[in-house]
């Protein structure tokens, strides 16, 4: 690192809890064996950038000793420590990316002790960041509006069609409902267990526009680093998950919806992601659904869906209130009654329980002869529409053109002490 850089910029970003939590979490990670981390942590902390890429280093190896909820909780929170001091140190020599890229491996793998600072430095390096790049662009590097844009929609019915499973759009769709009171929502459909697509409830969010822009994900979270799935779907063999920036995610979106339809590449998919928790910008531009709230209850997670066309997430259910906010782009969603469960052929597997075995894209009759014949109802959801999916509700989920969506689960008061 060139000590030049580092008299240039003076200014620290500051970690105040760890400050005050440090010693507690050294002699915690002391009990649990890790003698060698609290000594290069210390030296980390003299300035040592060797000692802190190699604490960070030994706790990330503890994050990779066995099953994720065998870790010991302190090993997570000693994660997020040694990331802070690497980011601190990338970022007193002006290499400000890197100090994000490890920011966000603390927000992503880390544990909740620190998570405040985490932030804070995020807020303050992405700061530093748009105003080092600004200054680095060419006056004459710009794009054409149609560069900037997100989604190219030309599809017909017929094509649509051809991309789904057999019987789509061929019987029952989804009742969709424009002015649906907080009041009819709770007792026609959430109090009933039936799904509905509200079509005119995020006119107001600041995403229906931004989020179609390019250039403004780039700048908001290009240096960002997110987890993506790679592969046709978690259920196939060749699925795998990758860490990249977000500007590589996006790279890899534009070369798949631009490449013929014959491509062999594999969709990436950043799949069931925290990613408004990891980057406040965005979190800023979408609103919680006052329906999210009807009958008491509580949030339980807020997550992200973007990919490119062809994206699927196979039949499964879960188990909270979901709502499908779809932003960028339009999906197929078809669902199936949870009183149905048994012949949608779940997995036994505890980590696959709530996935059917059944292949809607290539049914295999042998094996599941009547899975053809079960009633379902599905829809286009396009954008600005959102549909309500009941607990323990099937439910599968193909991208029709690159999408961009959010879901909000929750639960009611009855099963607020849910995990």
């Amino acid at each position: 690192m060139s000590s030049a850089a580092a008299t240039e910029i003076s200014d620290q970003f500051e970690t105040p809890i760890l400050d005050a939590e440090s010693s507690v979490l050294l002699h915690t990670i002391s009990e649990h064996g890790g003698y060698a981390f609290v000594r290069m942590a210390s030296q980390a902390e003299a300035g040592d950038f060797r000692a802190a890429e190699a604490a960070r280093e030994m706790a990330w190896e503890q994050l990779h000793s066995g099953p994720w909820h065998s870790v010991q909780p302190a090993w997570r929170d000693a994660y997020s420590m040694a990331c802070l001091r690497v980011a601190k140190l990338h970022f007193a020599s002006g290499e400000f990316k890197e100090a994000l890229r490890v920011l966000d491996m603390g927000l992503i793998m880390g544990g909740t002790l620190l998570r405040k600072d985490l932030d804070s430095a995020v807020h303050k390096v992405s700061s530093k960041a748009r105003v080092s790049e600004a200054q680095g662009v060419s006056n004459g590097s710009s794009s054409s509006k149609s560069e900037c844009e997100l989604v190219h929609d030309g599809l017909n019915k017929a094509e649509i069609l051809q991309m789904l499973p057999e019987k789509s759009l061929s019987g029952k769709t989804v009742v969709k409902r424009s002015g649906l009171s907080m009041e009819g929502f709770l007792r026609e459909y959430l109090l009933n267990g039936l799904p509905v697509v509200i079509n005119d409830a995020m006119t107001h969010w600041p995403a229906m526009t931004k989020w179609k822009d390019l250039d403004y994900l780039k700048t908001i979270a290009g240096d960002r680093t997110v987890p993506v799935e790679v592969g046709k779907n978690y259920l196939c063999s060749e699925w795998k998950q990758e860490l990249i920036t977000f500007s590589q995610f996006l790279e890899r979106i534009r070369a798949i919806s631009s490449s013929s339809s014959s491509s062999s590449a594999a969709p990436t998919y950043l799949a069931q992601h925290p990613l408004f928790d990891q980057i406040n910008e965005l979190r800023n531009d979408i609103c919680v659904p006052d329906y999210c709230f009807a009958g008491g209850g509580e949030i339980r997670s807020l997550n992200a869906w973007f990919g490119p066309a062809g994206t699927v997430t196979p039949l499964h259910h879960d188990p909270h209130h979901n709502l499908l906010a779809q932003v960028v782009g339009k999906k197929y969603v078809r669902l199936y009654h949870s009183s149905i469960s048994d012949e949608l052929h779940p997995y036994t597997e505890t980590m696959l329980f709530n996935s059917s075995k059944v292949d809607l894209d290539n049914i295999d009759e042998k094996v599941f002869p009547k899975v053809r014949d079960l009633e379902f109802v599905d829809c286009i959801l396009e954008e600005g529409e959102m549909l309500y999916i009941p607990p323990k509700w099937w439910h599968y989920v193909r991208s029709l053109t690159t999408s961009f969506s959010v879901s909000f689960w929750w639960n009611d008061t009855e099963n607020s002490t849910d995990s």
